[in-house]
């Protein structure tokens, strides 16, 4: 029997440990499980408020001291790349603060735009700098978090010992301002400072496209025109030679040169139709696109609905937007046929080259679409391409529309 009693209160023991116990003094229930009075953000809050004084301490310090060194030897050589450098590293707090605000306060802050140095001269890059707002606006920021960091920290720190029951009321209260900070100070500046930067890179690639075709005319000069005068002013001299004493041999050097001379004047005459083709100055897009179009090893239809002509830069780049892309039909598309459209839409220039080639053109295929896609996006145009494998291929350039200046009477 008491074998029996004893299975059976294991039993309960073992199933149901936080039951009441029976006993003389009654019954007595367990006790909840211990737990923290704030909660996990609030304690995440106070660190932060804590963390205020060392950090801003160590920003202000550098700020001041970097800032002033440099701002004072801004005279000398030293001075200003000094100076830039210091911003540079400002900016390195800023992130700092960023990230430690995303951690701590769940602040979500994009981080600014990198500066656009690559490929800039070292004076620009140094304008660039020393002119840089975000640096700027983050010195700014850790000179304020100073006197701010000393007041969270006393207060905080008062707080956890005097008025604990109310310190997560405090410590939003406070964080609540060091968010208003964060985003007022260390957020990018929305849209402008986003188009500056792409003003910088595109800026970037326009001279890097204009030194590409200088570079290009020099070498098609010195190689192509340069080398056919050279050899006739050579075969002329031989056959000036040759006239009083060999009449026929200088007849014929004299045929060779004529000959040499028709191909100089041509390959300058593409030349010049490669750099501005007088026939896009004088009559315009449409007559321009049908000249191009007429070199095309298929048969393109051009089809040009402007009602006016738009500004001598746009028209130029619609030119050889078009002109590239017809090259690329002749060589790569296999195509039977294209066409070319070209209209205004409010105030954009829309182009669009078709062909039922094999399809298979990519940006990154290696036929110049990438650099045309540079050149569009410079001026704030789109270049998109739709070209399935098996064709047909549709290439579609945007353009702003800009009015042409007319000429002020005199």
């Amino acid at each position: 029997m008491s074998a029996r009693m004893t299975t059976s209160v294991r039993g309960r023991d073992a199933t149901d440990a936080t039951a009441p116990v029976a006993g003389a003094e009654g019954t007595e229930e367990a006790l909840p499980p211990a737990r923290l009075a704030y909660g996990a953000q609030t304690w995440r809050e106070i660190a932060h408020l804590l963390l205020n004084l060392p950090m801003g301490l160590i920003g202000f310090v550098y700020v001041v001291t970097s800032l002033a060194i440099g701002v004072g030897l801004a005279i000398t050589a030293v001075g200003l790349p000094l100076l830039a450098v210091s911003l540079l590293g400002v900016r390195q707090f800023g992130r700092v603060e960023r990230a430690r605000a995303r951690a701590l306060l769940k602040v979500r802050v994009e981080e600014p735009s990198p500066l656009p140095l690559r490929g800039l001269p070292w004076l620009t890059r140094l304008r660039t700098c020393v002119a840089d707002p975000v640096a700027w606006r983050a010195a700014l920021y850790e000179v304020i978090r100073l006197p701010w960091g000393v007041l969270t920290f006393g207060v905080t720190l008062a707080s956890l010992f005097v008025l604990w029951p109310v310190l997560p009321f405090i410590a939003r209260a406070l964080t609540d301002v060091d968010r208003m900070l964060v985003r007022g100070l260390l957020s990018p500046s929305d849209e402008l400072e986003r188009r500056i930067a792409e003003l910088e890179s595109d800026r970037g690639v326009v001279v890097d496209t204009a030194a590409a075709d200088l570079r290009r005319i020099e070498r098609d000069l010195h190689d192509g025109a340069q080398a056919r005068l050279v050899n006739l002013a050579m075969g002329l001299g031989l056959a000036k030679e040759k006239l009083l004493e060999d009449p026929d041999t200088a007849a014929v050097m004299v045929e060779e040169a004529h000959g040499e001379v028709k191909l100089a004047l041509q390959e300058l005459r593409d030349l010049a139709r490669g750099i501005h083709p007088a026939v896009l100055t004088d009559r315009g897009l449409d007559a321009a696109l049908s000249s191009v179009a007429s070199r095309c090893t298929v048969p393109v239809r051009v089809t040009a609905d402007l009602g006016s002509r738009p500004a001598a830069a746009i028209e130029g780049i619609a030119y050889f937007t078009v002109s590239e892309l017809l090259q690329n039909v002749s060589k790569h598309s296999r195509a039977r046929s294209a066409a070319v459209e070209v209209w205004r839409s409010g105030e954009r220039l829309l182009i669009q080259v078709t062909d039922d080639g094999v399809g298979g053109a990519s940006l990154d295929g290696g036929t110049g679409m990438a650099g045309l896609a540079d050149r569009l996006g410079a001026v704030d145009g789109l270049f998109i391409v739709d070209s399935p494998v098996g064709g047909p291929t549709t290439v579609t350039a945007e353009l702003p529309w800009r009015d042409r200046e007319r000429p002020s009477a005199k």
